[in-house]
């Protein structure tokens, strides 16, 4: 017997996806390393470490009714929740591996 596939919805977005990653709502950084966590979907977590500091992760945007109502996200959460992506690059500006 074939297991079906456990339906993944990142909690950002609410797309179907194939894998999601645990972001942590107050990043690590600043001190959430054991509070509320969310699952995202690729583009939108690293959407969300390209938008944001992670200090203002920690003091405005740590909730998902927070970020989804956040102004500089509105225009990639319409775009997103059309597209069938899986990932996208990530930009966070890591050089050039040679």
């Amino acid at each position: 017997m074939v297991k079906s596939k456990e339906e993944l919805v990142c909690e950002l977005c609410g797309r179907e996806v194939q894998s999601l990653s645990r972001h942590h709502l107050v990043p690590r950084e600043e001190g959430g390393r054991y509070g509320a966590t969310a699952d995202l979907c690729q583009p939108c977590h690293s959407t969300l470490h390209l938008t944001f500091s992670n200090r203002d992760l920690a003091t405005q945007y740590n909730s998902i009714p927070a970020l989804q109502e956040a102004e500089p996200l509105q225009k990639y959460l319409k775009w997103v929740r059309g597209k069938r992506i899986e990932r996208i690059s990530n930009r966070r500006g890591r050089g050039k591996r040679k």
